[in-house]
């Protein structure tokens, strides 16, 4: 949320996904994945999609690069992100390319592949900007995204959609070869929306006793969610209705 002089005071912002090429980041980063289910469903989705592609790759709204570090070292990488992007924790870095959100500063048919993740939901034209992707896209390139459904709001004033699979097909017309997978199911959206309320009354600073009366029974219960979640997502059991997110893997015709 903003206050009157329209300075961002939302209570709860996402921690700034970052870690370095070295081991211990890189188990930092597992780990992570394990307690963050949003970050763990999308990393689930995105690791096999990224370890063998080839040529050139653009990440839209590419944040301080994550995913990077994963990517095959032979790929042309080039990522980009809006100047708001700093305003969130993010550190800058000297190779990110600024553009203004909606027109890609590149020549058509730039790229064999563009990574968008957690980014669509935070476009005030999101069918512009996907518009803007197809047209940097090699014909045959393949656009590999990721959404939230069932998300709080974040990154305030810049949150605006929420997309269900059938909003992603209407999005995607002009695509070919269009999947999309729901990430999670309706258990592990409880145990993230556990998550996240132990971790809101964890934060503020100065212990309350109303405060440790919720966190008694809520942090064991927090964490049999998370243990149900990733149980029921390994078996395949649970509904995906009310998902976390969605995967996206389309081709340009």
């Amino acid at each position: 949320m903003l206050d009157i002089a329209g300075n961002n005071i939302e209570q709860f912002q996402p921690v700034p996904l970052r870690f370095g090429s070295s081991l211990k980041s890189r188990l930092a980063f597992r780990l992570r994945c394990v307690a963050d289910l949003q970050l763990g469903t999308i990393w689930t989705f995105l690791g096999p999609q990224l370890k063998n592609l080839r040529g050139s790759l653009l990440d839209v709204g590419c944040g301080e690069m994550p995913y990077r570090g994963f990517l095959p070292q032979e790929l042309k990488y080039v990522g980009i992100d809006v100047p708001e992007a700093s305003a969130f924790q993010m550190q800058g870095n000297e190779d990110i390319i600024s553009f203004d959100g909606r027109y890609i500063p590149f020549p058509d048919a730039t790229f064999d592949t563009v990574l968008c993740t957690e980014v669509l939901e935070h476009s005030p034209q999101p069918s512009a900007l996907i518009a803007e992707i197809e047209r940097v896209l090699k014909p045959g390139g393949t656009l590999v995204a990721t959404v939230p459904f069932s998300a709080r709001v974040h990154y305030a004033p810049y949150d605006f959609y929420r997309f269900s699979r059938y909003a992603l097909q209407g999005v995607l017309k002009d695509f070919e070869q269009v999947k999309i997978d729901e990430r999670g199911n309706d258990i592990a959206v409880i145990a993230n929306k556990l998550i996240v309320v132990a971790l809101g009354l964890i934060r503020p600073s100065g212990f309350r006793l109303l405060r440790c009366i919720f966190l008694l029974p809520l942090l064991p219960l927090s964490l049999v969610f998370l243990l149900m979640a990733h149980l029921t997502m390994a078996l395949g059991v649970g509904s995906k209705d009310d998902c976390l997110g969605y995967g996206i893997v389309a081709v340009k015709r």
